[in-house]
């Protein structure tokens, strides 16, 4: 094979000659094993390797269950095996794997890429079969080069070598490291060489039900279902709560809540997703008939959710609660707010939202699927006009009193409901069941 000169992008005039290697100077690494070329997905995950070694294998396991289940409700039939620091799947479906592979939580991402032995011959023949699909003369390239065994010749030898094979079929071309316009991957590792060309980028986070499991608010809004999407991509199992207004809710609440929760269940495939259901009009009512001054009604309401989803927490076994709140946002998400707002159970309550402004919530809605530009009649009747923004813990318990607060979560409890979701569908409501 002759080899073309290949240039980077890093000199004074933009181009720079890099290495002229000989073939016949590179062996096999040692250790390497002939494997026949094979097609396959090729998964990589993140911060699981900033764990104790017991406990990566253990996210390690949870990870390959979760991609398990997600491919069978695909009905894609699978083979996964997990040499270290990837995970490979074998299957005859590969665009289909690596599509649904994507929105595994745990998952940074995912390459369709091919096997071969680990001979200069191999990789060179590969890599080259893929850029002749996308590249054309005056184009510019970068081949990346990753070694799992620091042996034989070093990653920019060989990514020298694999250019130029591309240079000898491609003429015209040139090397950009800094922004290329497409990129040839060469890994050598204890399996073999791997030769791929892109990388679909994947939540990334930890592996669904590593972190136990959450109640989350979930209403007919934006913000809480994105919440409850960063709850699952940090490992967290969710269980929806949803507390129904009534007549003092817009038409289309309840129905809009009930999509968001199907919407998210399409990013814990093969999982059932819950969503409890529970009637609230009885509290606006009590509300409005009881001498509560109206600028309290918000921070009332939020406290009474909070109450209600602490008494469900046990039966759930979960162990923190999550809402969509975020720091000034709203009157009652003001921070003297908040504080008496959480005053009111005594249980963690996670807030992932909290920082954000409403343009980031809409993006990450957006991206994952969530956000509805026509949502509907989504109006709370019960919001007053001028709400307080820093409302005395005192009178907020003189008023819950005054409302009998723990009868009518006892009530609200009473009349649950459940929804459950299942990749993107409704399935029959579950009768409820009361501990």
């Amino acid at each position: 094979m002759c080899r073309a000169p290949i240039t980077c992008g890093s000199g004074a005039n933009g181009y720079h000659p890099l290495l002229s290697i000989d073939k016949g100077t590179m062996a096999s690494s040692p250790g390497a094993v002939d494997t026949k070329k094979e097609r396959l997905v090729m998964v990589r995950y993140g911060e699981l390797f900033l764990k104790s070694e017991p406990v990566k294998y253990h996210f390690i396991g949870i990870l390959l269950r979760n991609i398990r289940r997600a491919l069978a409700a695909g009905q894609i039939s699978a083979h996964c095996e997990s040499p270290r620091g990837r995970i490979l799947i074998h299957g005859d479906r590969a665009d289909e794997i690596a599509a649904v592979v994507s929105r595994v939580f745990g998952v940074v991402d995912v390459s369709i890429a091919t096997i071969t032995d680990t001979s200069e011959d191999s990789l060179c023949a590969e890599a080259v079969a893929l850029a002749k699909d996308h590249l054309h003369a005056g184009m510019r390239f970068a081949v990346r080069v990753k070694r799992q065994r620091k042996t034989g010749p070093t990653s920019q030898e060989l990514g020298a070598l694999v250019g130029s094979a591309i240079y000898d079929v491609i003429p015209g071309l040139t090397v950009d490291l800094e922004t290329p316009e497409y990129e040839v991957f060469v890994e050598i590792r204890d399996l073999g060489g791997v030769v791929y060309d892109s990388r679909k980028t994947a939540p990334g986070g930890l592996p669904l039900g590593t972190q136990g499991r959450v109640l989350s608010l979930l209403s007919s809004g934006i913000d809480s279902p994105v919440a409850s999407w960063l709850a699952m991509k940090r490992g967290c199992e969710v269980v929806h709560l949803h507390i129904d207004g009534g007549r003092w809710a817009g038409a289309d609440v309840l129905s809009a809540a009930i999509e968001n929760h199907r919407r998210l269940s399409l990013w814990c495939p093969g999982e059932p997703l819950r969503m409890l259901i529970v009637q609230g009009e009885h509290f606006y009512e009590a509300m409005a008939t009881t001498r509560i001054a109206p600028r309290l009604r918000c921070v009332l309401c939020k406290r009474f959710m909070l109450k209600v989803a602490s008494r469900l927490m046990e039966q759930e076994e979960a162990q923190a609660l999550l809402t969509g709140e975020n720091l000034g946002q709203v009157a009652s998400q003001t921070l003297p707010n908040m504080a008496v707002i959480s005053e009111a159970v005594p249980i963690p309550v996670l807030r992932p939202l909290i920082t954000y402004d409403k343009s980031e919530t809409i993006t990450l809605a957006r991206s994952i699927g969530t956000f509805d530009a026509h949502p509907g009649d989504l109006a709370c009747r019960a919001v007053p006009r001028m709400p307080a923004t820093k409302a005395a813990i005192a009178e907020i318990r003189e008023c819950e009193e005054q409302l009998g607060i723990d009868q009518i979560v006892s009530t609200a409890c009473d009349c649950l409901r459940v929804v459950t979701a299942l990749d993107g569908r409704i399935i029959p409501d579950e009768p409820a069941r009361i501990s």
